[in-house]
């Protein structure tokens, strides 16, 4: 009976110190810092080492910290520029407890830690982008020259020498937001390692009349296309007319020429034939007056003629009126 008395209270200390054991040590990752407290106070400095540690049990408790670089994502937010203009502005940010005893004490866990950020970094975004005209946003340095469209620029459009010239640029501002958030929490144990702008959009209203400006520069350069074009096109219709008339002279010339050699020539054949026997000189009289017949009489011809008109000799007989008067040699037509 005694035996079992004894192995019971053996028992009952073996599980006492197991449990005494379980409640004293505790371990430390990598990536953890401890805060212990006892009665809800924090008891010592912080432990950052990683290993196997102790506390008191059942009186003291072990209270995590991350010490890794932690994201925020801040909510996206509508506000308003120096030349009043409102903007979508999306940021992010990268910060870490640097000492976790003063964020436990003021914040106690990450909850709270990311409302204070909001808070903190949603105001000084709000006016660092206050104090800035829109094309610092834009921007990223002031050492960056702005792309010129050269068509644009040629046609005189508002965008080649619309831009004002940057001061800061966007990256000069992202630093300006992590300065001044750092110092507002530092006092809560955070270190801001930096602040990016994730997204800036327009404004809807500001959108259309921003792309109702752009359309109206790309109509600019339409316009001046279609002005060179139609320049051109005037230029070619008045080379060709040139070339056409000058063609047209040129081939008037020619034919000219030509019909004047041919008339020569002819003349001069018609010269020699008459010019030759008295028989040959009849015959070319006969053939010349029936050619002036055909010519005279077509249709319903008229004519008043004296009986004594050689122009009725043939008419009237091979031996009717009198012997008709040598016919002049044609005339030499001008060349």
């Amino acid at each position: 009976m005694k035996s079992k008395v004894v192995s019971f209270l053996i028992l009952i200390i073996v599980i006492f110190v197991l449990l005494t054991l379980t409640g004293a040590i505790f371990t430390v990752q990598e990536t953890e810092q401890i805060i212990i407290t006892q009665f809800g106070k924090p008891v010592g400095a912080p432990i950052n080492e990683a290993g196997l540690h102790f506390k008191v049990p059942f009186i003291q408790d072990v209270h995590t910290i991350d010490k890794r670089v932690l994201q925020w994502d801040g909510p996206v937010a509508e506000m308003p520029t120096k030349d009043k203009l409102y903007i979508v502005v999306d940021t992010f940010a990268r910060w870490r407890i640097s000492d976790p005893m003063q964020f436990f004490i003021r914040l106690n866990d990450l909850r709270r830690a990311r409302s204070r950020l909001d808070d903190i970094l949603g105001s000084e975004t709000r006016n660092t982008v206050a104090r800035h005209e829109l094309v610092e946003m834009i921007r990223t340095t002031k050492d960056r020259k702005a792309a010129i469209d050269d068509t644009l620029a040629a046609g005189g459009g508002t965008t080649s020498g619309g831009l004002p010239p940057i001061q800061f640029g966007r990256v000069a501002l992202e630093k300006e937001i992590t300065e001044e958030a750092r110092g507002k929490l530092a006092e809560f144990g955070i270190e801001l390692l930096d602040v990016r702008f994730k997204r800036i959009n327009y404004n809807p209203a500001v959108s259309a009349k921003i792309y109702s400006r752009m359309m109206s520069e790309r109509q600019q350069i339409a316009e001046r296309f279609r002005s060179e074009g139609q320049g051109e096109a005037a230029k070619i219709l008045g080379n060709k007319e040139r070339d056409l008339k000058e063609i047209d002279s040129k081939a008037y010339r020619e034919v000219q020429t030509v019909e004047g050699k041919a008339d020569a020539e002819a003349t001069a054949i018609y010269a020699k034939a008459y010019n030759q026997t008295p028989e040959a000189r009849d015959l070319y009289q006969f053939q010349r007056t029936l050619d002036t017949y055909k010519t005279s009489f077509q249709g319903e011809t008229t004519l008043i003629l004296s009986t004594q008109s050689n122009f009725l000799r043939f008419l009237k007989g091979p031996t009717a009126g009198p012997s008709p008067t040598p016919a002049p040699a044609p005339p030499k037509p001008a060349p």
